[in-house]
């Protein structure tokens, strides 16, 4: 019989052994906390709190947030790894950075335990997913320092999968090693597909499909539960896209995967992390049941080097289900709505890029799916200045027309007045994974 999960004894959890395994592990990481990380007895201290008001997993709502900036703030008053490390300096086994896109970055170190227990998750979403032994995977994502490169290589190595490590860049290259070497798995962000096969067709004079690809495990940006963009690129490369890298490089670099079964995001962080929903506004939590809604809070449940306590993540969750899959995992099933810092208000309409993604993906080949908002001045908004690539095929006088019904389907779907700037395909900068900034914020 197949093995259908990695790890099933942690996969499939019942309710009850889940939380009576989260308790037991909270109580000993808080512990561990309150003994080991500077940081959070001085947080702790100020709060008024002490670890023996700590009894069960309810109790975590006592303890204070941490967020990123007072990681930055920890790192520059202990440098390079803050004071918030927890174990000594001789037992960190690897070390990454974050990009730094939203701040100065963050240098995350790990123990070998740490690491274990990282691939262990990892090799969990990407088994889900359907990776196994004996599929060839060409990782091509940035080894450069990020999380998303080395850490998930060793995740996609932990499935037994033989891994190739190509990184980003080259797609020449690259093209030439999948056809050369057999390769039928590719692991890189769902916008990079799109690239390659530009590349692929102007450069090889081949169709996608004939380099033998049958399965994508995607992740690092949004994009694969519209089913219009997932259909479309399954289409062009005859190979099954699976969303199989969430996660938050802060903090675990990927615990969720959609199944064979089911096309939403199961959490398998199960004896890693423990989840918690808030409300961005009031800050008070929100039970993780079906239809909740509210920001994600993690906290580490088994980590050494960097544990974190209600650490706000700034992706906004959803819970689709609750209750078994019927792939037999647990994990409770969810999608990410956007980030809270990249929420828009626009009169009252809680607008996020992800939503005009999917309008635009809809509209492909008149569009090519890239856009940019512009934004001059800080929230409110009236209205929202997007940049839009028209698809290689409009001619000038088709613009008008196209604008007005970008504009019409903008109003129509997410009830907002959006103004249209159609601009040239391949003009809005792409970093080499193929991905665009989405807000351009001009008066910061």
């Amino acid at each position: 019989m197949e093995q259908t999960m990695f790890n099933p004894d942690m996969e499939s959890l019942s309710l009850s052994e889940q939380k009576k395994m989260e308790k037991d592990l909270l109580l000993d990481q808080i512990n561990y906390v309150y003994k080991n990380s500077t940081m959070y007895q001085e947080k702790f201290a100020k709060a008024g709190i002490t670890k023996d008001q700590i009894k069960n997993t309810e109790d975590l709502s006592l303890l204070p947030f941490t967020t990123k900036q007072e990681l930055r703030d920890s790192q520059k008053r202990l440098a390079p790894f803050g004071d918030f490390l927890a174990a000594p300096a001789h037992s960190i086994n690897r070390v990454h950075r974050t990009s730094g896109t939203t701040g100065s970055f963050i240098y995350t170190a790990l123990t070998k335990n740490d690491l274990d227990l990282t691939h262990n998750c990892g090799a969990r979403a990407f088994w889900a997913a359907g990776l196994r032994p004996h599929h060839r995977v060409v990782h091509c994502l940035n080894y450069c320092m990020w999380m998303g490169g080395y850490t998930d290589h060793a995740n996609l190595e932990t499935t037994g999968a033989s891994v190739l490590p190509f990184g980003v860049g080259n797609a020449r290259q690259l093209i030439q090693i999948i056809k050369d070497a057999g390769i039928n798995v590719i692991s890189s962000t769902p916008s990079y597909p799109n690239h390659l096969e530009k590349v692929v067709k102007a450069e090889f004079n081949m169709d996608p499909q004939e380099l033998g690809l049958e399965l994508g495990l995607f992740g690092g940006e949004p994009g694969l539960d519209n089913p219009v963009f997932r259909q479309r690129m399954e289409n062009t490369w005859g190979m099954k896209a699976q969303n199989a890298n969430y996660g938050v490089s802060d903090v675990l670099c990927n615990f969720a995967s959609v199944c064979p079964d089911n096309y939403k995001l199961h959490f398998l962080g199960q004896g890693a992390l423990l989840v918690q929903l808030i409300d961005p506004v009031t800050l008070e939590d929100i039970p993780v049941t079906q239809g909740a809604m509210g920001e994600m809070v993690l906290t580490h449940l088994k980590k050494e080097a960097q544990p974190l306590v209600r650490y706000r993540t700034s992706d906004l969750m959803e819970i689709l289900e609750t209750g078994p899959c019927k792939c037999g995992r647990t994990g409770f099933r969810f999608r990410i709505l956007g980030r809270t810092d990249d929420m828009l208000h626009v009169k009252g309409i809680n607008v996020f890029p992800k939503g005009i993604a999917m309008v635009l993906e809809n509209l492909v080949p008149e569009v090519t799916g890239e856009f940019q908002i512009i934004l001059d001045h800080p929230s409110p908004y009236t209205n929202l200045d997007i940049k839009v690539e028209h698809g290689p095929h409009i001619t000038p006088d088709n613009k008008i027309d196209l604008k007005l019904k970008i504009e019409k389907k903008i109003k129509e779907t997410l009830n907002f007045k959006g103004r249209i700037e159609l601009v040239k395909p391949d003009s809005i900068e792409r970093t080499r994974m193929g991905k665009a900034r989405r807000v351009i914020r001009n008066y910061e």
